[in-house]
């Protein structure tokens, strides 16, 4: 159990979880570093497993996706576990595999759009690069790295309005030609090439290790702004990835804070902003296979789904003062009016009366206030990875969020007091003993 914090403790050691967070395979890294520090121990999928009463475990897969459980005093079977559930990646702009671009002598790499990325505010900010990369040593042998760059090193300059008027009223944006990132500037015929680049950045970061080739990367730009708290009174939380890293970093301060008596999971998938269908994402089977071999066989394994829970947690859509008309009337949610319980008849997301029951009784009990999100009937409505793992493992989900402003910005806002006040009321959902008590008996 970790020791409480105080909000403004709380909130600064968030923006550093934030800033040493540029990639998912950042974020697994970090998450990797403080749980071990608080005794977990590290699985690989390729042993044999020996679970202890009271153990504490983590296991990776692709760097970028993590599951942290603690196999709890309680028997798993009988009680179940307790899941929370948040993803690790962001939309952003990676770079190509054959990215290296010059015009008028202007260094550029290449770049895709990854996920739904609000693009109009990646421009003219200070970007750096950070990412995965793989290589082969002098011995032919085949190694990888996490690397960033830390510093500005690129920016997506706009088109001043002088040469284009209608910007203001009427701007497009194409990703092909528009967002590829300005580097620096090439003597007369000098070439660069990105993988010698990325080579003299390992050597600086690691200068012990042997590297021959950079044979591969998975590379993305990022916004090099540290994450602040600010408003007038300090309410607000401003920065990069917040969306989803936010529910990453109170999942975890949940599950160190839970008294291990009960089975507890904490799970962070990449790839959910791309629809969350790979080997590391919760269309994937990661979390299935887990909790597979906790189970230890197919009957105890169905025991297990039939007395747990998920609660699926991503951000939620403030209301924004500007904008109000876009939300439905009687369920705007407010930043800093406490979490937000995400509900849609048409399975976009996983809640239901049983799991809202649940929650809310949760949210009362540690004197939280609690918030509803439902889309406009005429709008569209977004997803998450509650209904993927619902359907997937069969499990009762709830899907939860904390409201924010500018959604899949390169720097979204948050309330300072929301993520704090729900520590409290994950840890609680954590310790649960009984989750079918509020589903109908007849």
């Amino acid at each position: 159990m970790t020791q409480n914090l105080s909000k403004e403790q709380f909130n600064q050691n968030l923006i550093e979880f934030l800033n040493q967070s540029p990639t998912p395979f950042h974020a697994v890294s970090e998450l990797k570093n403080r749980l071990e520090s608080s005794g977990f121990k590290p699985l690989l999928e390729s042993d044999a497993w020996e679970l202890t009463a009271g153990g504490r475990y983590y296991v990776t897969r692709n760097d970028s996706s993590i599951v942290a459980f603690v196999n709890g005093m309680r028997d798993p079977i009988a009680t179940g576990v307790r899941i929370v559930g948040a993803h690790t990646d962001s939309p952003n702009l990676q770079v190509k595999p054959q990215p290296e671009t010059s015009k008028k002598g202007y260094f550029q790499l290449g770049v895709e759009v990854y996920g739904g990325a609000l693009l109009a505010t990646w421009f003219d900010r200070d970007l750096s690069l950070a990412g995965r990369v793989t290589f082969r040593n002098a011995s032919g042998l085949l190694g990888s790295k996490l690397i960033d760059f830390k510093r500005p090193i690129a920016t997506v300059a706009s088109l001043a309005i002088h040469l284009d008027r209608t910007q203001n009223e009427s701007r497009t944006i194409n990703q092909q030609t528009d967002i590829p990132p300005i580097l620096g500037q090439l003597a007369l015929d000098e070439k660069k090439d990105f993988r010698d680049i990325l080579k003299h950045q390992i050597l600086n970061q690691y200068p012990d290790l042997d590297v021959d080739e950079v044979l591969d990367f998975e590379m993305s730009f990022y916004d090099t702004q540290s994450a602040a708290v600010i408003g007038l009174n300090n309410e607000f939380l401003a920065g990069a990835r917040l969306d989803n890293l936010l529910s990453c970093f109170v999942g975890l301060q949940a599950l160190l804070r839970s008294d291990g008596q009960q089975s507890a999971v904490l799970v962070c998938n990449d790839h959910e902003e791309v629809g969350s269908t790979s080997t590391s994402g919760a269309d994937g089977p990661l979390l299935q296979q887990v909790l597979r071999r906790w189970a230890n066989s197919h009957d105890n394994y169905c025991r297990m789904v039939e007395n747990s829970m998920l609660v699926s947690a991503d951000n939620a859509h403030g209301v924004h003062p500007n904008y109000v008309s876009w939300h439905e009337a009687n369920h705007g949610p407010i930043l800093n009016k406490g979490p937000v319980i995400k509900i849609n008849a048409n399975q976009r997301y996983a809640s239901n009366s049983a799991t809202q029951a649940i929650f809310r009784n949760l949210c009362q009990k540690f004197n939280t206030p609690v918030q509803d999100f439902v889309t406009r009937t005429d709008l569209g409505c977004g997803s998450t990875i509650g209904p993927i793992t619902a359907a997937g493992i069969g499990i009762r989900t709830l899907d939860i969020g904390l409201p924010t402003f500018g959604m899949h910005s390169i720097r979204e806002l948050a309330g300072t007091s929301d993520a704090y006040n729900t520590i409290d009321v994950l840890a609680g959902f954590y310790e649960l003993i009984d989750v079918s008590s509020a589903e109908s008996s007849k």
